[in-house]
Parts: structure tokens; C-alpha cells; sequence
């Protein structure tokens, strides 16, 4: 049976866009000869929906829309294949919480069966508790029979509990055991399961792993799309019986694969859909080999081009815009905003000051030219000096003889954050914070200044990840990789944007290293404190100064009331600031 899966990329709440985009990618389907079809997991309200899923009215429609789709569907194909859609359904038991998140199997107009999410995640980014009641799947229940083969169906986190894969499981049952219980001739699975580095290897292999165990084909539908802080990867893929890969949709992409299976599992035909999208991995009938593995920066790259384009399109934004200050940040966030928007939406704003090098305002313009993006250059002495002025009695009163300092410098971030606000307000250009995960994490920002503005596309990536990015993009030429920038050269960010000291540049000869630890030291204690929950005392036992980590760990709680109101990133790390970060802020430090 040949097997179609719709790898779309769903605006979160566009009930009807969502199923205007499933039909579409269904007739696809249908004219390479699939005859079966399935979405991702709540395809048709977008994942995740989040509180959108409190109002009875919105789960109504969506319901309401996915029997409506159904009938359609069968009227334009009487004898096409079945659909198996993601969907939230109203529960009607009359206990628990008031939604499944199902499967509903579409056939003959009319929806034949339900399947229900039985695993229901609540760690990091999921809470599909607080929305969800969990299915049972006892008695076969997820299992259905089509066309003279039994489906296992799960949706997602279901996969994610084999007890010989896992040395730890979160839950009691495998939904995927009692399909194979049940009879289950193929295993189907829609998921929305997020980007984040190396996820990919581990999803392979653990799927791999269950298709084998079980000798059951195993057909995988993943979501694709950028949804707020998540980007969704997709690389739906088909797995044979003895664990290999006998098709894969591409990466970061939409896509419609259609895959032929058999109760045996051989392979009977692998055929993606022909489109723009390619993937770093190979969609071959042999797993990829470690050498043809996407490296980190190319997977970061891909994310954030995606993540950005998509958080801007779904708010409705078509122009961005950004402060250029000769820095790493900034330039590695006009290359992507660049890449993701076209160079002549995006603006780049210089806005130097008496303490500017004339090295890092040549350096922006440099980078602009070679990105080919417009600027603004707006110097900030003026302002400067009106801030003076109005705040000298008060300062002189209250801080009697005391000189310039920090307060100052904010000031001058601030003021740099009031004109890139008024440009954005003015222009209805979307703002693109530069701030990164370490200076994030310790508090290395203003708040109300370089914090400013709408995303904070850099947030989830530490400094080191960040000079390894920039280097990544200049490897990028002239089309050399699918994804290169179009205008590429052979130094799109200036080397000299690359190999100067960080600098805020608020006072004369400042480097980030006057107030913080060399960045490859104080990222990996973030990557152990942020990252991988260890305490100051687990670091510490693992070979770092004691006091540089105690003041790193310190500066990263003090540091929690700025990520509160920091702008929504993309998230890149398996632990990250932002839903799934839910920190204390009034609270003793940890041991």
C-alpha cells in the first residue's frame, strides 16, 4: 500500500487555512497514487495551540471543520485514499478534561474512527495535560483496519516509551506495545516533535529501534514550520521492519512524501514530492553515514532562517529591522534575517557614539554591502548629551561625587533602543534583538535597551555558538550549499567582525571581558549550570574554579526578572530560556 504523508507547515489557529493546505497536500498525494494520507499531530489547528484550546468555540470550529474536510475530500476523490487527521476532539464522557487529542480517521466522507493520544507530555516546552485527556488503548483501541491491513495508529509522545530504548520511561504503558498486541500489521505515527541540536540523530535511532523490534513497517509524520519559540523540523520518514530508512521527506521544508509498505514491510515504492525543499540527510534505502551528517552550525542555520521567516510571516510582519554595532551578534542576525525576509527587508540601523571605533562602523557597513541591505546611520552624542544635562542636578544630589558608570552606559542602550522602537513604530518594521544565550543567561544586557524589540532570534545560542555560526556563513558562497545566502561572497560578515574582541562599546577600550570570564570558559559552565541542571557545587567538582563558577551561577539567578521580559527566541538547545525555562524569581540560590 503506498502511503502518503502530508508534511505541512500550519499557521497555529487557521482552522481553514490549515485545511485548505491539508487538501492541497492530499491531492498531491492522490495523483502520485497514494491510498492512505496522513497530517501531523493537530494538523488542523497547528501545533501547539496552547490556550487556544480553552475556548469551546475554537475547538468546535476545528472539529466542525475536520468532518467538513472529510466530505470534501470524498467528493473529490469517491475513491480516493482515507485521511487520518490531527485533531482536537470534544470529549464526551462527561469526565476529565474537555479535549482528546486525536487522530480521526477520515474515510468515505465521514469520520470511521477516533485513536486518542494516550502519552500526554509535561515536561520543557509540553503541558498537554493541562488540555488533554489521556486515551486508552486497551482492546485495540488504536488499532484499525483498512484495505486488508491493521494500523497501529499513535500520535507523537506515544512513540517516545519503549522500555528496552529508554532506561528511564516516563509513563507505565507503551501505546506502541498494545498496537503490536492488537495485531498491527503497520505502525502510523503524526507527530509535531520540535527542532533542537542532535534531536534528529536520536529521533532516527530510536525509531529505527522500535520498527525493528517490533519487524513492523513504521511510517512517521512530522510537522515542519516555525510556531513561536519552536521550529519544527519535519523529515518524515518510513522505516522497514529490519530498522532502515526506505524514504524521508525533506528537512525544514514542506513536503509530501508518498512511500509504498506491505504487511512484510518491503519496501514497494519511495517517491518524495518534487518541489525546491532539499535535506542535508540522504532519503536513500540506507541510513546516512556519520560523514553526511548536517554538522551543528547547519542545523542551527536552517532553524533560525525558518524560525525567523515564520515567526515574521504568522505575525504578519513582512520587514525587519536591527542594530549594527561592528559586533558578532548583529552581524550574524542581519545574515539570517537576510536570508529568511530578502536583503531589501531588512534594515540595518548604525547608531554610534564618541566611544564607536571607527574600525566597527566600517566593519557594519561592510557587512551591509556584502549582504546587500540598506542602513541608517543615526549618531547618539546629541542625545547623549541631553541625558547628561537633565540628570546632572539629580545625579549630583544623590550621588554626590560620584562619576560616570553603568548608569550611563545603559543610558546610551537605552537611548539606542528608544530609536530603533520609534524606526519600528514608524516604519512597522518588526525589531531583531542581537542578544545571545550567555548574555542572556548572566544578565550582560539592557534591559528596556539592546532588549529591546520583538525576537530575539540568538537567544538559545551561546557566544562560541555564535562565532562557529558566523563562520558557517561564510562558507556559504556563491551557492555552494541549498541554503547560501543568494548574494553570498566570500566574507559576507567582514573577518574582522570575526577575530576583533566583543565589545559593548560603552566606555573607552571595553571588551566583554572586563565584566564576565572568557567566553569558552563561561560557556561551558552554562552549558552545564542552563543546559544540563548541574549546581555550582557539581561544576565546581568537575574541574572549574570555584568562584568563577559561583559567580556565573549567582549572575544567571539575578539575572532571571530580564528574561521575563526578554523578546521570544527560537529555541536551538534541548534546555532553553523561554516556556520551558519556569524559573522562581523571588528565591534562595541553589546549593
Amino acid at each position: 500500500m503506498k502511503i502518503g504523508l502530508l508534511q505541512i507547515n500550519p499557521v497555529v489557529g487557521d482552522i481553514t487555512g490549515n485545511a485548505a493546505r491539508i487538501e492541497r497536500a492530499h491531492a498531491q498525494a492522490v495523483a502520485r497514487g497514494a491510498e492512505l494520507c496522513l497530517t501531523p499531530e493537530l494538523a488542523l489547528t497547528g501545533y501547539p495551540p496552547r490556550d487556544l484550546l480553552f475556548y469551546d468555540g475554537f475547538c468546535r470550529a476545528a472539529f466542525a471543520e475536520a468532518q467538513a474536510l472529510a466530505r470534501r475530500i470524498h467528493e473529490q476523490f469517491p475513491e480516493g485514499p482515507a485521511l487520518v487527521l490531527g485533531c482536537p476532539e470534544p470529549n464526551a464522557t462527561g469526565q476529565g478534561k474537555a479535549l482528546f487529542n486525536a487522530a480521526l480517521w477520515c474515510e468515505a466522507g465521514v469520520i470511521r474512527s477516533r485513536v486518542r493520544k494516550s502519552l500526554l507530555p509535561t515536561y520543557d516546552v509540553f503541558d498537554e495535560a493541562r488540555y488533554f485527556e489521556p486515551g486508552d488503548v486497551s482492546g485495540g483501541a488504536g488499532v484499525v483496519e483498512y484495505r486488508g491491513l491493521k494500523f497501529g495508529l499513535t500520535i507523537c509522545e506515544d512513540l517516545w516509551n519503549d522500555k528496552d530504548y529508554w532506561p528511564h520511561r516516563l509513563y507505565p504503558v507503551d501505546p506502541v506495545e498494545a498496537a503490536c498486541a492488537a495485531g498491527a500489521d503497520v505502525l502510523l505515527n503524526l507527530s509535531a516533535s520540535p527542532f533542537s541540536l542532535r534531536k534528529q540523530a536520536l529521533r532516527r535511532d530510536m525509531l529505527s529501534a522500535i520498527a525493528k523490534k517490533r519487524g513492523l513497517p513504521l511510517v512517521y509524520c512530522n510537522q515542519v514550520g516555525g510556531n513561536d519559540e519552536l521550529v519544527f523540523d519535519g523529515r518524515s520518514a518510513v522505516y522497514g521492519p529490519d530498522g532502515a530508512v526506505l524514504a524521508r521527506a525533506a528537512g525544514f521544508a514542506e513536503d509530501v512524501l508518498v512511500a509504498g509498505v506491505s504487511a512484510q514491510g518491503s519496501a514497494a515504492q519511495s517517491i518524495a514530492a518534487q518541489n525546491n525543499a532539499t535535506d542535508d540527510e540522504p532519503s536513500a534505502s540506507a541510513e546516512p553515514s556519520s560523514s553526511s551528517e548536517p554538522s551543528g552550525s547547519a542545523e542551527i542555520w536552517r532553524a533560525l532562517v525558518l524560525g525567523t521567516r515564520d515567526y515574521l510571516r504568522k505575525c504578519g510582519f513582512t520587514k525587519a529591522l536591527l542594530g549594527l554595532s561592528g559586533g558578532i551578534d548583529s552581524a550574524v542576525v542581519a545574515a539570517v534575517a537576510v536570508e529568511a525576509l530578502g536583503a531589501q527587508n531588512v534594515l540595518g540601523v548604525l547608531m554610534p557614539s564618541p566611544w564607536s571605533s571607527r574600525g566597527s562602523i566600517d566593519d557594519s557597513l561592510a557587512l551591509a554591502k556584502n549582504l546587500g541591505m540598506p542602513t541608517r546611520t543615526i549618531p547618539i552624542e546629541p542625545l547623549m548629551r541631553s541625558f547628561e544635562a537633565a540628570l546632572a542636578e539629580s545625579f549630583a544630589a544623590l550621588t554626590p561625587g560620584q562619576g560616570p558608570g553603568t548608569t550611563e552606559e545603559n543610558i546610551q542602550s537605552r537611548i539606542r533602543g528608544n530609536l530603533l522602537m520609534a524606526l519600528s513604530n514608524k516604519t512597522g518594521a518588526l525589531l531583531l534583538t542581537t542578544g545571545n544565550k550567555s548574555e542572556l543567561a548572566v544578565g550582560y544586557c539592557t534591559i528596556y535597551g539592546d532588549m529591546s524589540g520583538g525576537f530575539a532570534l540568538l537567544s538559545d545560542l551561546r557566544k562560541t555558538q555564535v562565532y562557529a555560526l558566523a563562520r558557517h556563513i561564510n562558507a556559504l558562497r556563491g551557492g555552494a550549499s541549498p541554503q547560501a545566502i543568494p548574494q553570498a561572497i566570500p566574507q559576507a560578515i567582514p573577518q574582522a567582525i570575526i577575530d576583533k574582541a566583543p565589545s559593548a562599546e560603552l566606555r573607552p577600550g571595553q571588551t566583554d571581558q572586563d565584566s564576565l570570564p572568557p567566553y569558552d570558559v563561561l560557556d561551558a559552565i552554562l552549558a552545564l549550570h542552563v543546559e544540563k541542571n548541574q549546581t555550582a557545587a557539581e561544576i565546581t567538582g568537575a574541574g572549574f574554579d570555584a568562584a568563577t563558577v559561583e559567580r556565573v551561577c549567582r549572575l544567571v539567578k539575578l539575572a532571571e526578572f530580564k528574561r521575563r521580559q526578554a523578546a521570544p527566541g527560537i529555541k536551538i538547545a534541548w534546555r532553553s530560556f523561554g516556556s520551558g525555562w519556569r524559573m522562581p524569581l523571588a528565591a534562595a540560590p541553589l546549593p
